[in-house]
């Protein structure tokens, strides 16, 4: 009778490391997205301006539209990763 209940421990156990990994995996990508996003932005920013740029933003002046507004409303967008564990780290001092 042990024995059937030892093997059921175990797959149990199994199972709940199965699905613990997918959220490990999620919650890792999702701190991901945030610095991801930054550094497109950020490099975006720095080597955008050749003459494509030039032509598709001729006459618009101060425009919203374009690839570095779109990375940094990703980046604060997915932020809320980091929030949460900077939230856990402040519960825990």
């Amino acid at each position: 009778m042990s024995e059937v209940h030892a093997a059921s421990a175990r797959r149990d156990g199994s199972e709940a490391a199965s699905q613990l990994a997918p959220s490990h995996l999620a919650r890792w990508l999702g701190l991901a997205a945030t610095p991801t996003f930054a550094a497109m932005a950020v490099l975006t920013a720095a080597f955008s301006g050749g003459p494509a740029d030039m032509l598709c933003s001729a006459g618009h002046g101060l425009s919203l539209g374009g690839m570095v507004p779109m990375y940094l409303l990703m980046s604060a967008f997915h932020s809320a990763a980091w929030l949460r564990l900077l939230s856990g780290w402040r519960g825990r001092e």
